[in-house]
């Protein structure tokens, strides 16, 4: 019996990770919310077409300010994306993997919101 236990115990397979599923489905809604909110925002000219002088003079500076500030928000929701691939494939970052993976798609959400937050629609 106490050979029983002194023995080494059976080496069993290490389960499967499935660390992959996160950055995978992150990346299935980031990307095309990426791409519809990229072209809702280059669109949105289209809503001054028949404005005056004055409401022009009032929403080409702030769509143009507005428009840098949402690349620069879709830049960093890639970024965020990437991380979530890009992290070593180590129990360890799980948590962080999957965090990156969640943070992503509402980080497009809100890098859109603050886009329509800072133009001055007419």
């Amino acid at each position: 019996m106490i050979d029983e236990l002194a023995a080494d115990p059976a080496v069993r397979p290490a389960p499967r990770s499935r660390q992959w599923v996160a950055p995978l489905v992150s990346s299935l809604v980031t990307l095309p919310a990426a791409l519809v909110a990229w072209a809702v925002a280059g669109l949105s000219p289209m809503a001054c077409d028949a404005c005056t002088d004055a409401q022009v003079a009032r929403f080409e500076p702030s769509y143009e300010r507005a428009f840098t500030v949402f690349g620069w928000g879709l830049t960093i929701s890639l970024l965020v994306l990437a991380t979530a691939w890009l992290l070593p494939w180590e129990e360890r970052f799980a948590a962080r993997r999957t965090g990156f993976a969640a943070v992503a798609p509402f980080a497009v959400l809100v890098t859109y919101l603050v886009f329509a937050g800072i133009v001055d629609w007419p």
